[in-house]
Order: structure tokens, then sequence, then C-alpha cells
């Protein structure tokens, strides 16, 4: 129920899809080890020990150029090691005396003048890696240059929400993040909502008859779970469709794959769906050829999205519920390269939006004299970031506990 790949718009069955049900999930039934329950009960079954507030996490993928989205547009050092692809001091949209944003980012620009964006300077982790795959990793599990199965977000569902329950964490995307991975909470995976059914019902009631006539009662009794979790997994499918599918709003989300996630989010929340967290992607942020171009279409997406779904929570009267956390995995280096672009790099912004953050801007910008071999040197932990999601917004005191460490405390709710 929770992968795409397990979900399909598929119209056949085929046979031997019904032979491979019968033989696998016969084969566990009759070992007993039966299936995890994902959707075992709903939360309204569960006492939850959460606030009701809701994060959603967004994250760009392919490490976005901090210093071109927010730009230090006083700084000589700035322009000279970046002559072509430098945002000019007259474009840049300031927010304060020293930084501003990306021209493109006119509604985060919005935002952060309502007071409803917090921009967090120079984050990052010691011994950085500027491999994609082994930075995302650490920024999944919040545990860099260690071993960790569970996401960060995994990690804090389990204890907010100490037991199994259905749909507490939704994935809009692909594929399953490892953010996302729990104990408790397999999480929810869709990237269209009107694909995300199950396989053909009858085809799959079929081979659940086929196991029945040939196994014992407790076998028997066992299918009978697996039925009833299936038929759940059905109606949560169906109340996906629905939900995003009937959804109406005046807000304009842009074009783009940012722009539809965000705007299935808000339809979920406005449905009072049983989610605590949102976890969704948006890529092409690796930007080694022909930056300025490519950053700048992608920003008019995700600024006209974020907006749109503010505008939205404002709208349905959920603006105080739900705080939206924006990362990538690296920074860039601070000079642009041969090919008008940069390269991977270590530090960078993270940008916290919603009605109960704390605006304006957080610990020191990197300098941009003092390097590390050619690289921003981080200046905040962004395990900081993630504590205060933690503590000040989900009222996990024990931070440790999640993150397995303790780390700088930064006041980013109000």
């Amino acid at each position: 129920m929770n992968r795409d790949k397990n979900l399909t718009d598929t119209k056949n069955f085929s046979s031997s899809r019904r032979r491979f049900l019968e033989l696998n999930l016969g084969a566990a039934l009759a070992a007993g080890t039966g299936l995890s329950p994902v959707f075992s009960a709903s939360a309204a079954e569960v006492k939850l020990t959460d606030n009701g507030r809701i994060l959603v996490v967004l994250e760009l993928s392919g490490g976005n150029d901090g210093l071109n989205t927010v730009v230090p547009y006083t700084q000589d050092e700035y322009y000279l090691a970046r002559p072509t692809i430098g945002i000019q001091p007259d474009a840049v949209l300031k927010l304060s005396d020293d930084y501003g944003l990306h021209p493109n980012l006119l509604g985060w620009e919005r935002l952060y003048k309502d007071g409803k964006m917090a921009i967090v300077h120079g984050c990052g982790y010691p011994n950085p890696n500027r491999s994609h795959f082994e930075a995302m990793k650490f920024w999944h599990t919040g545990v860099p240059n260690a071993p960790e199965s569970r996401g960060w977000v995994g990690r804090l569902a389990d204890t907010v929400i100490p037991r199994e329950a259905s749909g507490i964490v939704m994935n809009i995307a692909k594929e399953q993040s490892q953010a996302v991975s729990s104990t408790y909470h397999p999480p929810v995976v869709f990237s269209n909502p009107a694909a995300y059914r199950l396989d053909n019902a009858e085809s799959q009631a079929s081979a659940f008859d086929s196991i029945m006539s040939n196994r014992s009662r407790s076998a028997r009794s066992n299918l009978d779970f697996v039925r009833r979790v299936t038929s759940t997994a059905a109606d949560s499918s169906e109340f996906v469709r629905r939900t995003c599918a009937n959804y109406r709003t005046n807000s304009d989300y842009g074009y783009g794959t940012v722009g539809t996630s965000l705007r299935n989010i808000a339809a979920l929340i406005e449905a009072r769906a049983d989610a605590r967290f949102y976890y969704t992607n948006f890529s092409g942020f690796d930007t080694h050829v022909s930056q300025a171009p490519n950053q700048a279409g992608l920003f008019n997406q995700v600024g006209d999205a974020v907006l749109a779904f503010q505008a939205d929570l404002k709208t349905m009267g959920r603006e105080d519920d739900v705080v939206m956390l924006v990362f990538t995995e690296f920074g860039r280096r601070v000079q642009e390269n041969a090919s008008l672009g940069t390269d991977h790099g270590v530090a960078g912004p993270m940008y916290i939006f919603g009605n109960q953050v704390k605006g304006g801007f957080h610990g020191e910008h990197p300098s941009l004299s003092v390097l590390d071999q050619g690289d921003l040197i981080m200046t905040t932990d962004f395990r900081s970031v993630y504590g205060s999601m933690i503590q000040e917004w989900m009222d996990v005191q024990d931070v440790g506990s999640v993150l397995g460490g303790d780390f700088a405390r930064l006041s980013l709710i109000g």
C-alpha cells in the first residue's frame, strides 16, 4: 500500500501475478509470519501523544546553490568569484542591508516580509561529503558518517506516536525517501494520486479465496486479517484519490511538479487526513552547467508553489498548524566554473515557512574570504534546525532520543 510499485493504474492482473500472490502470501501465512499491519489502526483509534501540529518537509534535490538563493549582494568577494553568474545588486530582492533573494523568488520575498519565513545561514555538518548519495543519506537520517536505517522524520513520528497507526507519514514522491523510514509508521507513498490504487481487487479476491481453500483454520484467520488490511488500504487509496481530485483553490501553484505536490498536501490537510508528517522533493538543482537559466526556472516554480501553499493554509484556517522546512543536501562552491555553473560544495542556508515561525535571519553567514579548499565553512549544524522542528514545533523535549545527540538550540518558532 505504501509504495507506487505496489499500487498501480494497470487494469490487467496477470495470472503470473496472481500465482505470485498465492505462493508468496500463502507461504507467509502458512509459516505464521503474517504481514506488517501498515493500516492496523486509524489515528482515531490511537491515543495520540502529539500536539496536532503538522510538519511538511520539502527537499531541493541536487544541491541547491545557496549563494545565488540568499545573495550577499554587498560583498565584493561574491562578485569576484562569480563574475558571470552572480546576481547583480539591482536585481536582488533585498531583505536586509546585506542579503536578498534571487529575483525569481518573489513568493518567498512576500512571505519573508510578512514574517512567515526564517532563513538559517551556513547549514552543514562536520567532515562533509560532496557525494549526492552520501550527503543525502546523512541529511535523511540525521546521523552523518554513521550507520542508521531509519530516517529522522520516521524516528520523530515513532516518538510522537509510539505505536502503529495508519497514514501518519505521507511521502509524495516516486520513491520512498529514507528520511521517512520508521519502525511504527510505514509511509503512504505516491506521486500521482489518480494512479494510487490497489491492483484489480476482484483478481486479488480470487487469489485470496484460492489460498483459503487450502489452509488451516489458523491460516484462514491470518488471511482474514490480511484481507481486512487490504480493504483498509483500498479505502485509504480511494481517500487520497478523491481528496486530491476534488480539491478546489484560488491559489496559483504555478507549473511543475513541486506545485502539484504541495497542492496535493494542501488538499489532504484541508480534508483532515491523519498525517502529521508530509515529505516531498523537487529535483534539478545540480547546476554544474548554465546555472543562471536553470536555477531561475526552478525558482519560478518553487517560489510560486510555497506562496500558494501558505495562502491555502490561511484560507482553510490551518496556518497556525503547519510549518514547512526546506533543505538541500549541500551547497555549491563559491567560485563559478568554466561551464557557467557551480560544483558541489558544503554549507548552505535552510528555510522555514509558516505563521508560527520567527521570521528573519538566524545564525552567522559563512565568510566569503576564509574558505576551506574553495568551500564555505559551515556555521550551523543542520541538526540544530532539525532539533528546533523536533522540540519547538513537535514538542518532543528529548531531542537526543530522535537525533542521537544534543545540538545547539535555535529559536525558530514563535
